[in-house]
């Protein structure tokens, strides 16, 4: 990679940043996922046709986008260039688009000044915030940049599909072949439906009542703002019940439930143990737990990571799901709405230069995790450890 890269030379008037652009296009690489039983595609065909519009030269991996029934001709078609390997993509771009963390060879691929563009989750993975360290790279977190309006856009698209498959995914595990207790959620006529409790009230937890709701199950919300019960209560009127959070709430619905989903979110940090070993241990012999928030280190205090390969596991006789990329089950339709939403921010920081679309932009500026060896995020820096710098010294100087 060159020393003067132009995602960081494009930071002047706009007059001279389109001369520079004529002459020297940002390369933006899209390497192929390969955590475990990962599909999703950093960038698809259409976003990429929107990038060579823009000027810009898109670099893909071969074969990164046949998960989801993208060919490398699909790529070729609207202007990108097919690489062979993830080396070649990564030495070669300016800046990286991708989906999930880098892994820990990913990391090692990085290089200093190189922008990296993809879900970080960095609170509960000490081993990979050092590999970015060490790298000296720019990485910016989809699930930390905010909007405008509230909350988290690019963290939305997963929520919606991992609140919608937490239900789905539950059922199964419900089933006396995966270890479950053989309820089904929404019952049969003179049958009670199963129970829900969903610990969490936000873009996860209202899409999840919504599917709860329409297998017929009998679903419980917990959360700690009395302004987002009333809206849930609003939106979904009696077809569900609303409680407020406290220890006690919590441990009568757990222990009461078929099913239990984690959903809690703290942007950018350790998401809380609210559901304690003690709480668990009480619960029906065959009750499943759906810990969505395991990729910021889990809700439930027995919670451990685990891959579509090996989904769940059995403590206390509780079924465990705490599959960290959940949404990738469903990776063409998340790959789609991932794309819709990050598009406008890569286009931002291709055509503006990482700097000034920093600058300009603090929603996008609340995305920036690390910088050249430091932690700019300060929930992280907090939950591991580490020293925080302020994003804005670092850009400044």
């Amino acid at each position: 990679m060159m020393n003067e890269s132009p995602l960081s030379l494009c930071s002047t008037k706009g007059e001279v940043i389109n001369k520079y652009r004529k002459a020297i296009p940002v390369r933006i690489g899209v390497p192929k996922e390969i955590k475990n039983n990962e599909y999703r595609v950093g960038l698809v065909p259409s976003s990429v046709r929107e990038l060579v519009h823009h000027g810009h030269q898109v670099l893909v991996e071969s074969g990164a986008g046949f998960g989801i029934g993208i060919s490398d001709e699909d790529y070729l078609h609207v202007g990108a260039k097919i690489l062979s390997n993830p080396e070649e993509v990564f030495t070669t771009s300016d800046m990286i688009v991708k989906v999930k963390e880098p892994q820990p060879h990913e990391c090692a691929l990085l290089q200093p000044g190189q922008v990296l563009f993809t879900y970080l989750h960095l609170a509960s993975d000490p081993k990979q915030t050092k590999g970015l360290l060490e790298s000296g790279c720019i990485a910016i977190a989809y699930e930390t940049v905010t909007s405008p309006k509230g909350g988290l856009p690019l963290l939305m698209p997963s929520s919606e599909v991992a609140g919608r498959m937490s239900i789905q995914v539950g059922a199964h595990c419900l089933e006396k072949e995966k270890g479950g207790s053989g309820v089904l959620l929404g019952g049969v006529p003179g049958v009670k439906p199963g129970k829900i409790t969903i610990i969490g009230g936000g873009v996860v937890g209202a899409n999840a009542a919504r599917i709860g709701i329409g297998v017929g199950a009998n679903v419980t919300i917990l959360d700690k703002s009395i302004h987002r019960l009333g809206e849930l209560d609003r939106l979904f009127g009696t077809q569900i019940r609303t409680l407020y959070s406290t220890f006690e709430s919590v441990e009568q619905c757990v222990v009461s439930s078929d099913l239990v989903i984690g959903a809690v979110l703290v942007p950018g940090a350790m998401a809380p143990k609210l559901v304690s070993e003690s709480m668990i241990k009480k619960m029906r012999k065959g009750s499943v737990l759906v810990d969505v928030a395991i990729d910021q280190g889990g809700c439930f205090e027995t919670s451990r990571p685990t891959t579509f390969a090996h989904p769940t596991y059995i403590e206390h006789e509780i079924v465990h799901y705490c599959v960290t990329n959940m949404p990738g089950g469903v990776a063409r339709t998340s790959t789609f709405a991932l794309n819709n939403a990050t598009l406008p921010f890569v286009l931002a920081l291709a055509n503006k230069g990482y700097k000034q679309a920093l600058l300009e932009d603090p929603h996008l500026m609340n995305g920036l995790n690390v910088y050249n060896g430091h932690i700019t995020y300060e929930a992280v820096a907090r939950d591991l450890g580490y020293t925080y710098v302020d994003p804005l010294i670092v850009l400044r100087d």
